[in-house]
């Protein structure tokens, strides 16, 4: 029984101006745009600039929504912003994003679960406004990956860029938008997806300790292709769906044969499925709302549609939901 309380109803994005493509990465690494793009499905990702942060994509995502939907977040009561690649280790982006937006009453808190991270930030939401312990919440997914990579490691510079999405989650009890969640962790195999920090050791072994992020490919492909269609269809089944009652497929833009190894195994056509990678990259916790807004914009997903969002990465850690768009 659907006891959610809360519902969508505003979404923006914002990506920096600066492209990387393919034919670029060729000057910097020994890889070519044929390579790139049957490995991953990914032409070109889009760069920070050096002045550029997670905070100040936060604030230009929110802009976005503001101007497509004309909604005030004046009253907004909490900022969840959904991010590993904060400005500081403290304040945290949320604090900043209250700052910039200047949003007198309200809580702020940042949220890291790496890919699965904005899944995890409407979770959260959701719970809150249901509980009745908020009204009207920004969830934000942002990232500035490219500040903690290794441009000279092909199999990490190749896939991730930075961007960032916006969505606000307000009360309402006629017509929510959240139908079912699932999430799960596998923790003893987070040593094949890292970026290091304070220390240099996990679970006793030494780390490569350089401050980039460090991904076992194989490792994490095998893991995602496996847990994540296990995650999805105990989703479903808890919510009493099949697959023809999801109009779209919303994963975590990873990477083109994930998605597609994901799709066959649970019996997903591709067409249904909406993804950001080709132009922006592995995006982390920004994938899923660019995925959505871009979706939006191009006119695929419309009010009344039944979504299907899946987010999985770094921790390692999934999550996933069925949520009813209303906009």
């Amino acid at each position: 029984m659907n006891l959610s309380k809360a519902r969508i109803t505003a979404i923006g994005s914002y990506v920096p101006e600066k492209r990387l493509t393919n034919h670029d990465l060729e000057e910097l690494v020994e890889t070519n745009d044929e390579w790139i793009v049957q490995r991953t499905g990914i032409k070109e990702r889009r760069i920070a600039a050096d002045t550029e942060f997670t905070s100040d994509i936060s604030i230009k995502a929110v802009e976005n929504l503001q101007e497509r939907y004309g909604k005030s977040v004046d009253d907004v009561d909490m900022i969840i912003v959904c991010t590993m690649t904060p400005d500081f280790k403290t304040p945290s982006v949320s604090a900043l994003v209250q700052a910039k937006l200047g949003i007198k009453n309200t809580g702020a808190i940042d949220l890291n679960a790496a890919c699965s991270g904005f899944a995890y930030g409407l979770h959260m939401a959701n719970g809150l406004i249901t509980s009745g312990l908020n009204r009207k919440i920004l969830v934000i997914g942002a990232e500035t990956f490219s500040k903690i990579l290794d441009y000279s490691d092909r199999s990490t510079c190749i896939l991730f860029g930075d961007g960032g999405g916006a969505v606000l989650v307000e009360y309402d009890e006629k017509k929510p938008s959240f139908i079912e969640s699932h999430m799960g962790t596998d923790g003893a195999l987070a040593n094949n997806l890292y970026c290091t920090d304070l220390s240099g050791r996990m679970f006793g072994n030494e780390l490569a300790v350089n401050g980039f992020v460090t991904q076992n490919g194989r490792e994490v492909y095998k893991w995602a292709v496996n847990t994540v269609p296990k995650g999805m269809k105990a989703l479903m089944e808890k919510a009493g769906y099949d697959n023809d009652q999801v109009d779209w497929f919303v994963p975590h833009s990873a990477n083109l044969r994930i998605i597609e190894s994901i799709c066959s195994r649970n019996g997903l056509p591709l067409e249904r499925t909406i993804y950001s990678l080709e132009y922006y990259g592995n995006t982390s916790a920004a994938s899923i709302p660019l995925s959505l807004s871009q979706g939006v914009q191009e006119g695929k997903i419309k009010a009344g549609d039944r979504l299907l969002l899946y987010g999985f990465g770094g921790g390692l850690t999934h999550a996933g939901m069925l949520v009813d768009w209303s906009i």
